[in-house]
């Protein structure tokens, strides 16, 4: 495993069997799963237990112009220490919802430790198509900016951190990019097996020992097109469906063409947290496994990341995609899990339970 220090130069993680971040314990596979193809799905389907209160449900608006909205699902601590403690928001995967097992994971793990937790869900995501008559894509960084002043203004939170796994994890590094240190109450941002190159990640994802996850992928994609036909027919054609064989040929007919960019390449460039990523400046944690199946990481990104002195990068030569898991010796075994919440403590230093 390789870290960026805190100063942005890569370091051994371990020295004389110690971790050189004091919060950072050392990934070691689960015996059995040692491929990144295997991470990836035991970490998708093996069967979990969650304990959370019952969620407040939440609609915020993130585009006044279209009068879309997203779902949110909020735990909230006792009001008498609300304000006072880190508010966590989760933002989930392409395809994914505030349902999926990690950001479930995450909440309960993060809400034991005294937070409250925000599950945002995007466009459309969660059942909710009919809130939107916008598509969403990875572009959209300033709904995430909407949740966040949503619930501070609702209950005057003065700290909030972000989680993003991979479609999550590149918008919540686009918008601390983008925002810099202009939003007071951010105070730290996490990204999982982040999709900051898109395009890397588009042609990776088309090759054959990844068609399965593609086909998932698209299969829902499709799915969602064709609810959104139903829904809105004056603005969408099921003409457009005809030939997709690929998500770079989804994003390049339907993304793309609704979301007002000139193609997919276009889309993947614009929507890319690559672009913006030396502007982020809170602390910013980024947890990438070498042997992703389809997530790339390239090189000027890395050495992006790396320069950036408010940025910790992990990298495992393990771990899959949104996997990570170890042996359960003590905890659970969801190990990015533990790791993302200590460096959300370690970095905010705010009021809360112990891990």
């Amino acid at each position: 495993m390789k870290i960026a220090s805190e100063t942005g130069t890569e370091s051994s993680a371990f020295v004389a069997g110690k971790p050189s971040l004091a919060w950072l314990e050392e990934f070691v596979p689960r015996r059995l799963l040692l491929g990144g193809h295997f991470q990836t799905i035991a970490g998708n389907f093996l069967p979990r237990k969650y304990s959370l209160p019952t969620a407040e449900k939440i609609y915020v608006q993130v585009d006044a112009a279209t009068g879309s909205q997203v779902l949110c699902l909020c735990h909230w601590q006792p009001e008498q220490v609300r304000s006072r403690r880190l508010t966590v928001v989760l933002v989930h995967g392409l395809e994914g919802s505030s349902e999926s097992q990690y950001v479930l994971g995450n909440s309960a793990r993060a809400w034991a430790a005294g937070c409250n937790v925000v599950r945002m869900n995007m466009r459309n995501c969660g059942g909710t198509d009919h809130l939107s008559p916008t598509l969403y894509h990875s572009g959209l960084s300033g709904d995430v900016e909407a949740v966040i002043e949503h619930v501070v203004e609702q209950h005057g939170l003065t700290a909030v951190a972000l989680i993003g796994y991979s479609m999550g994890g590149n918008l919540v590094f686009k918008l601390a990019g983008e925002r810099g240190q202009s939003i007071p109450e951010l105070k730290a941002v996490v990204g999982v097996s982040p999709a900051m190159d898109l395009a890397a990640s588009a042609r990776e994802l088309h090759r054959p020992w990844n068609r399965a996850y593609e086909w998932k992928f698209l299969r829902g994609l499709k799915n969602r097109y064709r609810r959104k036909i139903s829904l809105f027919p004056h603005i969408y054609s099921l003409q457009r469906l005809e030939g997709i064989r690929s998500l770079w040929d989804f994003d390049d007919r339907i993304t793309a063409f609704y979301s007002g960019f000139e193609s997919a390449e276009d889309y993947y460039y614009r929507a890319a947290s690559t672009r913006v990523a030396q502007g982020i400046a809170v602390p910013t944690l980024a947890i990438h496994s070498v042997d992703d199946p389809f997530i790339r990481m390239l090189p000027e990104t890395r050495d992006v990341l790396l320069a950036n002195p408010h940025v910790t990068l992990v990298e495992t030569q393990r771990g899959g995609h949104c996997a990570f898991l170890a042996d359960a010796r003590g905890y659970d075994g969801y190990w990015a899990e533990r790791a993302l919440l200590a460096f959300l403590m370690h970095s905010c230093q705010i009021e809360g339970t112990a891990l």
